[in-house]
């Protein structure tokens, strides 16, 4: 089976995907001088352009792996979550307190979906 990596450079893809499965990270990359709702909803509008690009939307996401910088910014993440994803199309998640490479960070996501047909 094909393995599709969208926009590929020497240290990572976009999006790769095998089997249908696609996976992606998102951090904050417009202004990461906001608060953590801030970078929180940067993330998802860049996971909706990175869902898009494999033919996908955030109801088909099935998993998140959430990088946290600290554990105080937690109750500001789940509001920007819990507005975010439609009803009843909450995905498997995890949270991870980490130290990031950018200090300006506050949190990084990683994400799992199911893509769309022509990348089955």
């Amino acid at each position: 089976m094909k393995i599709h990596r969208i926009n590929p450079c020497k240290r990572w893809s976009d999006v790769t995907v095998f089997n249908g499965i696609a996976t992606f990270t998102e951090v904050a990359d417009t202004d990461t001088n906001v608060d953590i709702k801030g970078q929180v909803q940067q993330i998802f509008d860049q996971a909706e352009a990175s869902l898009a690009l494999i033919d996908s939307d955030k109801s088909r996401i099935l998993a998140v792996t959430i990088y946290i910088t600290d554990f105080a910014n937690f109750d500001g993440l789940n509001e920007i979550w819990d507005l975010w994803f439609p009803e009843n199309c909450a995905p498997s998640r995890a949270c991870v307190k980490a130290e990031l490479v950018d200090p300006t960070l506050l949190v990084e996501m990683t994400f799992t979906a199911a893509a769309g047909e022509k990348f089955q």
